[in-house]
C-alpha cells in the first residue's frame, strides 16, 4: 500500500470519527468487522495521532481559516487540515510540501469545489507562519 492509500484510509477514520466520536480503535474495530479491512500501520498512526491532537490542531485550524469558524467548515475539509497538519507538526521526516500537496489531492477527490482551494490556503498560510518549509528528501 502507497502512502497517498494510507492517507485515505486515515482520512476515512478521521472523517467517520467527526461524526461518531467513537475512537480510533472502535472505528476500525467496526470496519474491520463490515469490511474485512487490514489497516496499514501508517494510515492507523496518522489517524490516531491526529484525533489525540485535535484540539491544538483545530486551534491552527482556526487561527488560519480566516473569518471561518471549524462548525463552518465541511467535514471533509476538516479531516483533511487535521490529518495534513498533523503531518506538518509532527512527521519529521514528511516535508510540508508533501503533506500539502497530499491534502489537496485528498479534498479534490472526497470534497467539493471550493474545499481543495480552501485546504490549500490554510496548510499554506500555516506553513509560511512557521517559518520553515520543510526540504524534500524523497520520502512520501
Amino acid at each position: 500500500m502507497t502512502r497517498r492509500e494510507a492517507r485515505e484510509e486515515a482520512f476515512f477514520i478521521v472523517f467517520e470519527h467527526s461524526f461518531s466520536g467513537e475512537q480510533v480503535d472502535d472505528i476500525i474495530a467496526n470496519a474491520v468487522e463490515g469490511r474485512s479491512l487490514q489497516i496499514n500501520p501508517f494510515a492507523y498512526s496518522l489517524a490516531k495521532n491526529s484525533i489525540e491532537q485535535l484540539d491544538e490542531l483545530d486551534q491552527l485550524i482556526e487561527k488560519h481559516a480566516i473569518r471561518w469558524k471549524k462548525n463552518r467548515i465541511s467535514k471533509v475539509s476538516l479531516a483533511v487540515l487535521r490529518l495534513a497538519l498533523y503531518e506538518m507538526r509532527y512527521e519529521e521526516s514528511i516535508p510540508e510540501s508533501v503533506s500539502i500537496n497530499e491534502a489537496v489531492e485528498l479534498a479534490k477527490k472526497f470534497g467539493g469545489e471550493e474545499d481543495s482551494s480552501f485546504v490549500n490556503g490554510v496548510l499554506g498560510a500555516i506553513s509560511r507562519e512557521s517559518g520553515h518549509i520543510k526540504e524534500a528528501d524523497g520520502k512520501a
